[in-house]
């Protein structure tokens, strides 16, 4: 089970389902008074049948028998129009309130912290988002109504039967003492099983999607065995998950099945010795045991659906619990000052026995352009993280306009800071949406504009339907650099007044990505650029370089001045000189990189 995740408690449960019945009680109340209606109409019969025996034991006419028939065609027709009407009552209520479930899901999926996705993982997020989901869906649209259409007909069954005999009817209790250890039994095992099960579908998906994801680079390693060893052991979990689920069912239908034959048996054996002792009519014990018979189905739905109805809740405390993670806005948090970013003293790390950042310190002039470069695993890509509010320092603070960068809410966080990194996405739907992700307000003039900024305007236009080209899946398929693009794009449209780059033009080849890069400050002039990278040309471009090595800054100022200084910026630019990739020792504008 996922420990980021979190499973909400069965109060929280219990709560929720309650402020469901409280807002459909009106609803509720007409389709529980239908079924009911239905179970009244379902019990003619039966009394019919004894009722006719009896009175033709004592010589009814014709017209009396045909008088019954015709009230059992009757009760028969109005059950069905009942259930009919009740049925497509609880449908359109159960799509009603699955369609909000599933809405405020998805509002707390676009809610949670990266950081937290991150860590838990997608398959355990996607787990939640299908797996539980249909299985909440099935409990809404089919174990609910299922369960109250046989408690009620249960109910008004056993009341039929003390109606028509108070002495036989009682054989119907006989199944309670059977019926009431089998439930309790499993209430008390139902949920950590049921929860289990539904944690192990996370490793599978994940290990589906991360194949899948990967597949070039699974085929370029030859790591198929071991993808397809971790793919069996996943699957091999979800089994030993599952066995305790069939034992369950192994146990509980097979007795709740002789619970339900008790009451027909008794009914004839017990009634029988009464009718013979003339104590009951035959019609009597004929009716009381064709409603001991009408017991078990809706007996029988009972216990299967209360077995699902399990299952259904501990897929809704998973689904519910989705919801304790999601970010919500700060309501004190008072609007940043000015557009400072600035850390101070900070520590952070993934994990609570492994630092990172170890005292990091930095502040950010506001409309400078600077550069953050360091070897591989330095905590360039983490310091980003936290200036974008992704994750929050272990100590130090980490504030724009001297207000913490966590404590602002989502929206005008993203306004103040946007983080691109080089793993883009792109959205089934056209460009244009696409790129208003960025501001829905933006008119097609403005993304053709910042399309044209970061050099994406010709392929665009070259596309069947322009900027209303469907892309992503089903669509048009773009290349990553092209993807990288539109991401660049959608920052243009977004215009924060602070942005950070994480390798964000890593997939365009060099000249393209100082073209983009060079356009890119062009277009935000005036705001504060944050460059993480390898390629030093972008340091050369800056105003200011920090460079990061074992989680601390240990070099701050321009290339100029780091290059005089010798220290370690300078082995890192001669370095990636002479590996040819400074273009023969020059920079985009021809000049020596020494000068």
């Amino acid at each position: 089970m996922s420990s980021v995740f979190p499973v909400a408690s069965g109060a929280a449960v219990r709560q929720r389902i309650g402020g469901i019945v409280r807002a459909e009680s009106r609803a509720l109340t007409l389709i529980v008074a239908l079924f009911a209606l239905a179970a009244v109409a379902g019990l003619v019969p039966p009394w019919v049948v004894g009722r006719l025996i009896d009175r033709l034991i004592s010589g009814a006419d014709a017209a009396e028998v045909s008088l019954l028939g015709a009230l059992m065609i009757a009760s028969v027709a109005a059950q069905a129009l009942a259930v009919l009407v009740a049925t497509r009552l609880t449908m359109v209520l159960g799509e009603r309130v699955f369609a909000e479930l599933r809405e405020d899901f998805i509002a707390d999926v676009l809610y949670l912290p990266v950081g937290a996705i991150e860590e838990g993982g997608t398959g355990e997020l996607v787990n939640r988002t299908t797996q539980d989901v249909a299985a909440v869906s099935s409990t809404v649209r089919f174990a609910l109504p299922q369960i109250l259409i046989a408690s009620v007909t249960i109910a008004l069954t056993v009341v039929a039967g003390f109606v028509v005999s108070p002495l036989i009817a009682p054989v119907f209790l006989l199944a309670a003492p059977i019926l009431v250890v089998l439930v309790r039994w499993l209430l008390a095992r139902a949920t950590p099983v049921y929860l289990a099960e539904g944690a192990a579908y996370g490793p599978i998906f994940g290990a589906a999607s991360e194949t899948v994801a990967g597949a070039r680079t699974v085929d370029a390693l030859s790591l198929a065995d071991a993808r397809d060893a971790q793919t069996d052991e996943a699957i091999a979990g979800f089994w030993r998950a599952t066995v305790p689920v069939i034992h369950l069912q192994l146990v509980f239908l097979p007795w709740s099945n002789v619970a339900f034959a008790i009451p027909v048996a008794a009914a004839l054996v017990w009634g029988g010795w009464l009718a013979t002792q003339g104590i009951v009519t035959v019609g009597a014990v004929v009716s009381v045991t064709l409603f001991a018979t009408q017991l078990v189905t809706p007996l029988e739905t009972l216990m299967r659906w209360l077995d699902e109805l399990q299952h259904g809740f501990a897929a809704f405390a998973r689904v519910l619990g989705v919801s304790e993670l999601r970010e919500e806005p700060a309501e004190a948090a008072a609007a940043p000052t000015s557009a400072t970013l600035r850390l101070d003293d900070v520590r952070f790390g993934y994990r609570a026995d492994r630092e990172v950042l170890h005292g990091v310190s930095l502040e950010t002039v506001p409309g400078e352009r600077l550069a953050v470069v360091g070897s591989s695993g330095a905590g360039k890509s983490t310091i980003a993280r936290l200036l974008a509010g992704i994750d929050a320092p272990t100590s130090g603070r980490v504030t724009v306009g001297d207000v913490d960068v966590t404590a602002l809410a989502l929206e005008a966080r993203r306004h103040e800071v946007l983080l691109v990194s080089q793993e883009s996405h792109v959205f089934a739907a056209s460009v244009a949406d696409n790129l208003r992700l960025g501001r829905e307000t933006a008119t097609d003039a403005e993304l053709l504009d910042a399309l044209v900024q970061v050099g994406a305007d010709a392929w665009v236009q070259s596309l069947e339907n322009g900027i209303e080209t469907t892309i992503g899946a089903g669509g048009a398929v773009l290349s990553g650099a092209q993807e990288q693009q539109l991401a660049l794009a959608r920052i243009v449209v977004a215009d924060p007044h602070t942005l950070i780059l994480d390798e964000a033009t890593s997939l365009l080849d060099p000249t393209a990505a100082r073209a983009v890069e060079s356009a890119l400050a062009a277009a935000l002039r005036g705001r504060t650029v944050i460059a993480i990278a390898h390629r030093l040309h972008t340091a050369y471009d800056a105003d200011r370089v920090a460079v990061v090595e074992g989680g601390l800054i240990v070099e701050l100022g321009s290339h100029d001045e780091l290059l005089q200084a010798g220290g370690r910026y300078a082995a890192l630019w001669h370095s990636w000189r002479d590996d040819g990739a400074a273009d023969d020792a020059r920079d985009p504008h021809g000049k020596n990189a020494d000068a």
